[in-house]
Parts: structure tokens; sequence; C-alpha cells
């Protein structure tokens, strides 16, 4: 039976167009869902959108529309977007979606009944653009918004509250006996801090908007927009009406969040689930954000990315390949046009490009474009190469499950420049000349690279790992995962294709993009 592996991107709030923190999450989650196949298992990747709230109430009226005019306009952005960028998600949700407002429903029914809901009177400060609560001494000066440096609103209504302060104890302990839960480590020590702290009751509804869904014991109130959002998780999978998916799926193997909304999935998310009498998810998994050129993005500073933009000029696999190759994931990155430009040309262009040229450009002179049966003696190098191949193939199969994407990258590139070296070492030019047997294990050996290096890449770089594939003429079986638990499983006889142009040279000014002219690589 095929193992599971449920992965999720946060719901995107639809009050703006798309940025590059959403793509960089999205594109994260996407690499690990395609090797996650790759490896046999049964893959559910979610996406969507978040689209209730105050914030959209607002927007909504600003434009003299209604609220489910506003989001049906703007999620088609986040769909062509995701097309872009090769997302190969399974579900697309909108909090707007039925099913989902029927599990909604039915886990707030489920924490009220076991008690940990009650009616109450909210007073205390509010961020509409976060939707956030805040007590006073979370404020900053100015009476701002900690997170978004906005000014916040004093409310003071009906509401209903769940009780979270209950589950401090049962929160310490999941992070202290489940040390996976919270990744990277050092969020980890971040969010338990928080929590010794201590936990107030959490206020999960207002009666000063109707964008929303209703409470099923007071459709007065609408239900808080995180208790909602978050339940998207478990509609997707069929709770509560598809048992038999629902138990299939559930828990969660990884939601994949940005670092501000951390606390939301790893305090008030398995609190609630708890209350419910569900498992909680296995891992939570924070990254950093990007600044650009050293400063934040901001609308007002005229600096903010426009990812479909730079996958129009750039082309997508750089792009995906740029976002986990230049910043570690799981720590805050810097975007620059210089770094994107120098990575392709060095890493993409020189590394993985001029050897897949030189392989295949000998292949043709030396060979007629067929692969050689290997002959000749086994030497040391021969032997590290395979090593190295097979274990670089065991090392990303621990480090992309668990989000160590960039871990992953520097493993795979470590790779490539080895068979780089590898080749200079053994000299097939010189070994053709001198006419030795050798040459035909070594052109082997080079070949064989090469598929271990299109099936490590393609996870980044779907389009160019099927240009690879094409390329070295591999069939389904030289493609599957069980052929690389071993080295030596491509077929030999066969006919290369004809070499293609992978990642040429690029020149940058002035927001243009040129290809510089070259043969092939």
């Amino acid at each position: 039976m095929e193992k599971k592996f449920y992965l999720t991107t946060p719901i995107y709030y639809v009050n703006d167009i798309p940025h590059l923190g959403h793509a960089y999450t999205t594109t994260a989650t996407d690499i690990i869902a395609r090797f996650e196949r790759f490896l046999g298992k049964d893959v559910f990747f979610l996406t969507g959108t978040d689209e209730h709230g105050l914030k959209i109430q607002k927007a909504a009226e600003k434009k003299g529309l209604s609220p489910k005019e506003l989001v049906d306009s703007l999620v088609p952005m986040f769909k062509e977007l995701w097309k872009k960028l090769n997302i190969s998600y399974d579900r697309f949700i909108r909090t707007t979606d039925s099913d989902h407002i029927k599990a909604v429903r039915h886990i707030f029914t489920k924490c009220y009944e076991n008690g940990d809901i009650y009616l109450g009177e909210y007073e205390g400060w509010y961020c509409v653009p976060c939707e956030t609560y805040y007590t006073e001494k979370d404020l900053i000066e100015g009476n701002l918004c900690p997170m978004c440096k906005r000014p916040v609103e004093k409310i003071k209504e009906e509401s209903y509250f769940f009780r979270l302060s209950k589950y401090e104890d049962k929160l310490l302990e999941l992070y202290e006996k489940n040390p996976d839960f919270i990744k990277p480590d050092f969020r980890k020590k971040e969010v338990t801090n928080f929590v010794k702290q201590g936990l107030k009751d959490l206020s999960i509804s207002r009666t000063g908007f109707t964008w929303g869904i209703p409470v099923p014991l007071n459709e007065n109130h609408v239900i808080y927009v995180w208790f909602d959002a978050l339940t998207n998780y478990l509609t997707a999978v069929g709770y509560p009406e598809n048992k038999e998916m629902t138990k299939n799926y559930w828990p969660a193997d990884l939601h994949l969040v940005g670092k501000d909304i951390l606390r939301f999935h790893t305090i008030y998310w398995p609190a609630f689930l708890m209350s419910a009498g569900l498992d909680v998810p296995k891992e939570v998994f924070a990254h950093g954000w990007w600044t650009v050129e050293g400063e934040k993005m901001s609308k007002s500073k005229g600096n903010v990315i426009n990812p479909y933009e730079l996958v129009e000029k750039f082309g997508v696999d750089r792009i995906r390949f740029f976002m986990f190759r230049e910043v570690a994931f799981g720590m805050d990155g810097d975007f620059s046009y210089s770094k994107l430009v120098a990575r392709i040309n060095g890493e993409l262009a020189n590394d993985l490009g001029n050897l897949f040229n030189r392989t295949l450009s000998m292949i043709k002179k030396y060979k007629g474009e067929i692969i050689p049966q290997p002959s000749g003696e086994i030497t040391e190098i021969d032997k590290e190469i395979e090593k190295r191949a097979v274990e670089t193939f065991d090392a990303i199969k621990t480090l992309i499950p668990k989000a160590e994407l960039t871990k992953a990258l520097d493993k795979i590139w470590q790779f490539i420049n080895f068979v780089n070296l590898y080749i200079d070492r053994t000299a097939p030019w010189n070994l053709n000349k001198e006419g030795k047997e050798e040459l035909n294990r070594v052109l082997y050996n080079m070949v064989e690279a090469l598929r271990f290096i299109t099936i490590f890449t393609s996870p980044f770089m779907p389009e160019s790992g099927s240009k690879m594939a094409e390329m070295l003429n591999l069939d389904n079986d030289e493609l599957k995962h069980e052929s690389f638990k071993t080295w030596g499983n491509l077929k030999s006889g066969k006919k290369l294709n004809e070499p293609k142009i992978l990642f040429p040279r690029i020149e940058y000014n002035n927001g243009e993009v040129k290809i510089a002219k070259t043969k092939k690589g």
C-alpha cells in the first residue's frame, strides 16, 4: 500500500495581488510534493485562498462590490500564477466553498459541545489588516499593531471565546514529546516561550460585520477568520462527511507557513484540534521573509517583486531554483537581480548546462550518440562517482520531505561539481586519442550521472527536468524511484536525442533580460 503524504501551503488572503512570499511558500510545497510523488507516495497537496473577514468586507465596500464579487475577481490571479510557476496542487480550496463552510460549523459545534467555547464580552484592541486581537501590552508606541505597524481599533462586543488557557500544558507537552512539530528548531523556542508566559482565552466570533461563516448556535455572530481559515486543512481531506478520506490523509504531514503566522498554526490550531478530539499535524515549518536589495518590500518604496513578471523575464525554472539556492530555507533572505544573474550564469549555465553539453557532445563525437556498454578497468574515481551518486540520492530523500530544500540543493551541486571533476580527471579526449577501452566506462558513467542529476533537479526545475530526460532518451523504468537505489541502471546501446540549450547565459540591464548567444549548454 502506498504511504500517504499530505502537505499544505497556508491559504492566502485575497485582498491584493500575489507577491514573492506567496510564490516562495507555494513553490517550496510543490518541490516537496513532486519529490514525494516520485518516491511513490500517495501525495495530497493543498493550496487555496482565505476569503472572509472585515478586511475583505471593507475593501469590497470601497469598490462598490459585494465581498463575494471582490474575492471572485481576485482568486484567478493566484490560480494563474500557480499555473505559471508549474505548481502541481491537488486541490485549490476557497473558504467560500460550501464543504468548507459545513466543516467550520461542524468543528465549532464540536468544540462547543466539549465545553471549550463560551459566550462572553470582548473588549480590547483589534488589527483589521492582520485579523488579530491584542492586549494593551502587545501594542507598540502610538497604539500600533506589533506586526504591521498600523493603527488598531478598540472594540467592545459580545463574543464567543475558545478556552485556549485550558490547553497551555497540553501544548507544552506536545512540543516536548514531538521535537519535529515546529521547525526550524529555533522557532520552537519562540513558540514555547510565548506559551509559557500564559495563554488567554481567545475571542472567536464577531458581531461588527457580516462577511464570514455564521456561528451555528447564534447566527448574529460570524466565526473569527482564523478559526475559519485553519479548518481548511481538514475540509480538503473530507472532514466531517468523508470519513474514509479523512482517515487516509489526516493528520497532515507538513504545513508550510511564513514565520508571521507560525503562532496561529502551532498554538491556536493544535488547541482547536485537541478540543475537537482530532490528531494534530506532524510538522509545521516556518520560513523567513524576503527583503529586496536589503530593504523591506513595500508599495510605498515601489520595490515589491511581482513573481509573475519575474517568471516572464527570467523563466520559471531559473526563479524556482534561485529562491531555494540563494537563501537557507527557513531563514530571511535578500533578493537582488545581481545575485539572480550570478546564480543563473554560474550554477545553471556553467555547472549544469555545460555538464550536459560536454557529455552529450563527447558521446556524439566518439560514439555516434550511442550510450556505450561500460568496459575496461574500474578505477577508484569510477567507484567514487557511483558512491557519491547513491549517497546524494539517500541524502535528499531525507532532506526534501523535511523541507530542508537549500541543504538538498547543496548536496546536488556538490555532486554536479564532482561529475565535472570526474570528466577533467578521466580526460575522455585522451582515452579516445589513445584508443583505450576505458573510454566506454567513463562515457557511460558520465551519462548515468546525468540520469541521477535529472531526478535530483526535476522537483526544483520540472520543465528542465523533462528536457534533460528527453535528451537522455530515458524510458519509464529509468525514471522510476527503484532504479536509483543502485548505480548502473541506465540502458546502454540506446541513442541519445539531440541536445537542447538548457540554460543560456543571460545579461540583465535596466530591467531588460538578454539571452547571450551560445551554441549549447
